[in-house]
């Protein structure tokens, strides 16, 4: 209680005065008890409170018991957002405050008067002495107890699903946002390509190209257009190729060489084979009809993008329809490094941002995935999402995937898909490595963090039949999903 509840009017109730039992007849609790068995209240305290005035506090270990003999009191609660919940209402003839004092637990609200209203008060000992020598009082204290505890874990329960549900959503948000800002910067590009491959065109046609330049052009858009994705290549691979054409390109002097030449070697395009186009363009013709191929395969490439980006929204919105209604879903079929890289594509923004350094090292000829579940995309997100959040500016991260045969288990033999997801990092704190998968924990500053990427990356490969592990130290910190290839587990 406040201070100023303090002074208002209290006293002891030295005895019992007929006033008073007809009102403590209109207790519950106390319902049952004769006159003479109502003297052992005699001791205890009347109080008398305005409204407004606090009689307990949220927070605090309440230490008297409370029988409300008129008037009526508020039970509320301050959310951490500041906002005041009422709870529930107190009036006349309840009796309240012992599940602080059996449970020693804080109390969960605080209590304070809608209107002028008068109480008596028991101390702890007086609350023990009234248990002990009224059984019938006991049994109905016990009574209000369990059912007070039971209507508190259930606000309590429904307040975390309240809250689940927001932090849910804001992943989902999350989720959503990356190929939402992916088709977007897509569709911007795409606009882009097109307005550059018109200005092309209008120039070719006013060079008149000879029959040979057609057919020429005609044979590198068919590649071009044959190409359905762009080609997966560990990262020393396409470096190198990278590297070797675009030096190519500058000594045949190719306008921005190094930035088309990335585009180029994605459908497999070398050196010696655009030798071949040379001979048919000379000068200037050979840098316009190259500008021109770059920017078709790019802008296929980009339709690609939208319509993965488009593809992962869906997915994203039927994996929160199968989680709330639990559907089956249907056996598919699924190439890991695929499933991976497209991934990439769609988190490419966000690498380019930092300016990060990704090496991929995709194991050849994996075995396919089966299964019934779906949401695989979010691992890989989930994961590489972290691990951009958490390298520095020009930082590196590491994606490699292998095949193993594993002996153990009731099955006998089979195939795992395995997936490590590395960065060089500042590492998870120690501290916090016991609690990495728990729902809602994150290391990640407010705002930031949802604190459920790796509790749903750990639920999805469970449901997959698979484990995730990690190491981490400052430095380096390391993922590693094992996954059967063929789970026959209904998700």
């Amino acid at each position: 209680m406040s201070e100023q509840t303090q002074i208002v009017r209290n006293n002891i109730v030295e005895k019992m005065t007929q006033e008073l039992v007809t009102l403590l007849r209109k207790v519950p609790i106390l319902s049952s008890l004769k006159d003479d068995e109502l003297q052992c209240l005699e001791g205890v305290r009347e109080i008398n409170v305005d409204s407004g005035e606090a009689i307990a506090r949220q927070g605090e270990i309440e230490h008297f018991f409370w029988i409300l003999l008129d008037g009526e009191l508020r039970v509320h609660q301050i959310q951490p957002d500041g906002r005041d919940i009422t709870l529930s209402t107190i009036e006349s003839g309840i009796a309240f405050g012992e599940l602080p004092i059996l449970t020693h637990v804080p109390n969960a609200g605080a209590v304070e008067s809608i209107r002028p209203s008068r109480l008596l008060q028991l101390d702890e000992d007086q609350f023990w002495g009234l248990m002990t020598r009224c059984p019938e009082v006991r049994k109905a204290i016990l009574s209000n107890m369990a059912y007070r505890f039971q209507k508190l874990q259930s606000v309590t329960v429904q307040q975390e699903k309240m809250a689940s549900l927001g932090t849910l959503a804001a992943g989902l948000m999350h989720e959503l946002n990356n190929p939402g800002a992916a088709a977007r910067r897509a569709a911007q590009q795409l606009r882009e390509n097109l307005m550059r491959m018109h200005e092309l065109s209008l120039k070719f046609k006013e060079r008149d190209l000879t029959k040979e330049q057609k057919h020429c052009m005609f044979d590198l858009q068919k590649q071009a257009l044959t190409v359905k994705q762009p080609l997966m290549m560990n990262s020393l691979e396409q470096s190198d190729a990278e590297e070797a054409l675009a030096e190519w390109m500058e000594s045949a002097k190719i306008d921005n060489a190094w930035k088309m030449a990335p585009t180029l070697v994605s459908i497999g395009m070398d050196a010696k084979e655009l030798e071949r186009v040379r001979n048919d363009f000379d000068g200037p013709l050979l840098s316009d009809a190259l500008s021109w191929l770059e920017a078709l395969i790019s802008s296929m490439q980009l339709v690609g993008t939208i319509e993965e980006s488009i593809g992962r929204v869906t997915d994203l919105v039927h994996a929160v329809k199968s989680y709330a209604y639990e559907g089956k879903g249907q056996k598919q079929t699924i190439d890991i490094n695929d499933s991976i890289h497209a991934t990439l594509v769609i988190l490419a923004h966000k690498l380019r941002e930092k300016e990060i350094v990704v090496e991929k090292n995709f194991g050849p000829d994996l075995p396919p995935l089966h299964s019934e579940c779906t949401g695989l995309n979010q691992i890989w997100t989930n994961l590489l999402d972290n691990s951009i959040d958490a390298v520095p500016q020009h930082g590196l991260i590491r994606v490699r995937t292998w095949a193993e045969k594993n002996n153990d288990g009731p099955g006998g033999s089979h195939t795992e898909l395995c997936i490590s997801v590395s960065d060089n990092g500042s590492g998870i704190p120690l501290e916090s490595q016991p609690q990495i998968f728990d729902p809602f924990y994150t290391t990640k500053p407010v705002g930031v963090g949802t604190g459920i990427g790796l509790g749903i990356v750990q639920r999805i490969v469970e449901q997959y039949g698979g484990v995730i592990r990690f190491s981490s130290e400052p430095g380096n910190t390391e993922f590693v999903v094992r996954l059967p290839s063929d789970t026959e587990k209904h998700c």
